[in-house]
C-alpha cells in the first residue's frame, strides 16, 4: 500500500483509541514466544498505540513497532527496548531475516496483504513465525443485550468495508508460510459503564456517524445503556470472540 492510498481511521480518535482498548491475554504472547525459534526481535506492524506492544515487549529482547499514523505512534508508549516508527506494514526499515516473530494485532485487514506478505517473507528468519489476531463483536451481560444492540446498530452504516474481514475472523485470506495451530485463547474485561462508553466512542463508525450527521451515537445511547448497568461504577464482565491465525516460514 503506498502511503497516499493509506486509509487512516483511527489517527483523528487516536488519544481516545489508545486509552480504550482491551488488554489482550498474556497467555497469547507466552504462547508466541513459544514458537519462536529465538525471542531476539519482534516486528509488530500496525501497532497503533502500543496495546500489544508492551506484551510482546515482555517476551522479547526487542520489539520494532511500527504504524502507518504519525498520531497513534505519538500515543504509543512502552519501555526502552521497543522501537515505534511511522512504517507502513508493506515496507519497514529492518534488514533482511533479523526478525524472529511479525506480529499483528487487530490490524492486519487494513494492510496490503499480499505487499506486507512479502514484508514478512524477507524479513522473517528460517523458521520465523507470523502470527496475526483479532477481535470480533463485544459480547455484554444480557440485561445490556437491547440497549448495547440499538448502538451497533446505528453506527453499523458507518464501519469501514473491511470490518467485514473481521466478522469472518480472516477466513478468506490467502496466507504465507505453513499454518502452525493456536490454542484457543480468551479475551474479556471488567469494566465500568464509564470505560465502556469510552470503548464505544473509540470506535471509528462512531467517529464517522459524528462527522457525517452531527449527533453522537454513544451519548444518544447512553442512558439506555446506563439504565440497564445500574450503578455506573460497578464492574461487569465484557468479553470478545479472538481468534488467532500462525505461520512458520521454511527454515
Amino acid at each position: 500500500m503506498s502511503e497516499a492510498a493509506f486509509k487512516d481511521h483511527f489517527s483523528a480518535v487516536a488519544a481516545d483509541y489508545a486509552d480504550a482498548r482491551p488488554e489482550y491475554p498474556r497467555e497469547l504472547f507466552a504462547w508466541i514466544v513459544s514458537i519462536a525459534p529465538a525471542r531476539t526481535l519482534a516486528w509488530e506492524a500496525g501497532c497503533g498505540s502500543g496495546q500489544a506492544t508492551r506484551d510482546l515487549a515482555a517476551q522479547f529482547e526487542r520489539v520494532h513497532a511500527t504504524d502507518p499514523s504519525a498520531a497513534q505512534i505519538a500515543q504509543a508508549r512502552g519501555p526502552a527496548h521497543v522501537r515505534f516508527a511511522v512504517e507502513p506494514g508493506e515496507r519497514c526499515s529492518l534488514p533482511d531475516a533479523c526478525v524472529d516473530a511479525v506480529c499483528v494485532a487487530q490490524a492486519l485487514h487494513w494492510f496490503d496483504r499480499e505487499a506486507f506478505f512479502a514484508e514478512c517473507g524477507r524479513v522473517l528468519r528460517p523458521g520465523g513465525v507470523l502470527v496475526a489476531w483479532g477481535y470480533q463483536d463485544i459480547v455484554v451481560p444480557p440485561e445490556l443485550h437491547d440497549a448495547n444492540a440499538a448502538l451497533q446498530a446505528a453506527i453499523l452504516p458507518y464501519w469501514p468495508p473491511e470490518r467485514a474481514l473481521i466478522d469472518e475472523a480472516y477466513a478468506s485470506f490467502e496466507w504465507p508460510f505453513a499454518a502452525i495451530a493456536a490454542p484457543a485463547f480468551e479475551l474479556r474485561a471488567q469494566w465500568t459503564l464509564p470505560r465502556l462508553l469510552g470503548y464505544f466512542s473509540s470506535y471509528s463508525a462512531s467517529k464517522r456517524y459524528r462527522d457525517d450527521t452531527g449527533r453522537d451515537a454513544v451519548a444518544a445511547h447512553a442512558d439506555a445503556l446506563a439504565a440497564a448497568w445500574g450503578d455506573p461504577q460497578q464492574v461487569r464482565t465484557v468479553q470478545w470472540p479472538l481468534f488467532v491465525h500462525a505461520r512458520r516460514k521454511d527454515s
